[in-house]
C-alpha cells in the first residue's frame, strides 16, 4: 500500500518538520516553497499545509486525492472557497496564531497618535525638533473592538491594563473575554458614537463589505481615531480620506487598505493624521511555530476521526 501524501508549505525551521514529520508517522511528507515544488505533486496530495496555485490547476481535478487544506493565514476570502466548497475539500484557516502581534500593532497605532510618535518620526527625518502638538493618553478612554474574536478579547485584555473601558461588536452578540460590554451589528453605531478608539478586526465578508463608510465615520466623534488591522475593502477608502481631510475623526491607523498595495500618488500618503503600515500586523518571528501547533493538533483529529477539529471554515459564512 502506497504512503499517503502531504505537501507542507511555508518555510518550517528544521525542528518544526520533525515535528510534523513525528505526527504524520508514515505519510510521505514534502516541505518546499511553492516554486520548488512540481505542480503534479498536488493531483496526489491528500493533505496541503498553506496555498499554491497547483491546488486550483491541479489539486481541484476530479481525479485529485485532495481532501484538506491548512491555509497559512487567517483571512481566506481570496481563495477560491466556491470551488473548495464543490469538491468536499476542507479548509482550516490560521485564526489563533495571531492576537499577540496584530493587538500589538493595534496598541503601538494607538499610542503612536495620542504620544505624538508619529509626528516624531516625521520630525526626526528633517532633523526637526518640535516639542509641540496635541498629547493624549489612553488611559480610562473607551475603545470599541468590531469583531470581537480571538484577537479582539486579546486586545480587550491589553486594553483593560490601561483602564480602558472595552466595547464589543460581534456578528452573534455573545459576551467575550476582556469586554465590558458587546453588541451584535445592530449596535454598531452606538459603539462608534461611544468610542474614543475604533479598531476594525472584521473578516470580509458580502456583510462586512464596505461597512465603514461616510454614515460610519460620522457616528465617531471628532476626538476619535479608527484603526484597520481586519480588511482593507470593508473600508470605503474615499469617504475615509473624506473623514481625515475634513475633521470628521481625528486619525486613522491602517494596516490594511483598499486598494492594496496603496499607489504612490494616493492622498492617505500625505495625511499628517494617518499611520500606515504594508500589512505587517500579522507577522512575528513566532509565526512558522503557532502554525506548525495549530496544524498538528488539527493533525491529530483528522488521523483520528478524519476531520480537523480547530478553525474549520464554513463555506457560506466564508469564515
Amino acid at each position: 500500500m502506497s504512503q499517503k501524501l502531504m505537501i507542507v508549505m511555508g518555510g518550517l525551521s528544521p525542528d518544526e518538520q520533525s515535528r510534523v514529520r513525528e505526527a504524520a508517522a508514515g505519510w510521505d511528507v514534502r516541505f518546499g516553497k511553492v516554486k520548488e515544488l512540481d505542480s503534479q505533486l498536488f493531483r496526489e496530495a491528500e493533505v496541503v499545509v498553506g496555498w499554491s496555485p497547483a491546488i486550483v490547476t491541479d489539486g481541484l481535478l476530479p481525479e485529485s486525492k485532495l481532501r484538506w487544506v491548512q491555509s497559512w493565514s487567517a483571512g481566506v476570502d481570496k481563495l477560491p472557497l466556491a470551488k473548495l466548497e464543490a469538491r468536499g475539500i476542507m479548509l482550516t484557516d490560521a485564526s489563533g496564531v495571531h492576537p499577540p502581534q496584530v493587538s500589538e500593532t493595534a496598541l503601538a497605532m494607538m499610542l503612536g497618535f495620542t504620544r505624538q510618535i508619529h509626528t516624531a518620526v516625521r520630525n526626526q527625518g528633517q532633523r526637526l525638533w518640535n516639542p509641540k502638538g496635541h498629547f493624549g493618553e489612553i488611559h480610562h478612554k473607551t475603545i470599541g473592538i468590531i469583531g470581537a474574536g480571538e484577537i479582539g478579547s486579546e486586545l480587550a485584555r491589553l486594553a483593560r491594563a490601561f483602564g480602558m473601558k472595552t466595547l464589543g461588536v460581534r456578528r452573534s452578540g455573545r459576551p467575550a473575554d476582556g469586554f465590558d460590554e458587546m453588541h451584535d451589528m445592530s449596535g454598531l453605531n452606538d459603539v462608534l458614537a461611544a468610542s474614543d478608539f475604533v479598531v476594525n478586526i472584521l473578516p470580509l465578508t458580502e456583510e462586512t463589505f464596505g461597512l465603514f463608510n461616510a454614515a460610519a465615520f460620522a457616528q465617531m466623534k471628532p476626538s476619535a481615531f479608527f484603526v484597520n488591522i481586519g480588511r482593507g475593502p470593508s473600508v470605503v477608502t474615499g469617504d475615509l480620506v473624506q473623514a481625515l481631510q475634513n475633521g470628521i475623526i481625528a486619525g486613522a491607523g491602517l494596516d490594511v487598505t483598499e486598494p492594496e498595495p496603496l499607489p504612490e500618488d494616493h492622498p492617505l500618503w500625505a495625511l499628517d493624521n494617518v499611520i500606515l503600515t504594508p500589512h505587517t500586523a500579522g507577522q512575528t518571528d513566532r509565526y512558522s511555530e503557532r502554525v506548525t501547533e495549530l496544524f498538528i493538533h488539527n493533525l491529530a483529529a483528522y488521523l483520528k476521526d478524519g476531520r480537523p477539529s480547530k478553525n474549520l471554515v464554513d463555506y457560506h459564512a466564508k469564515y
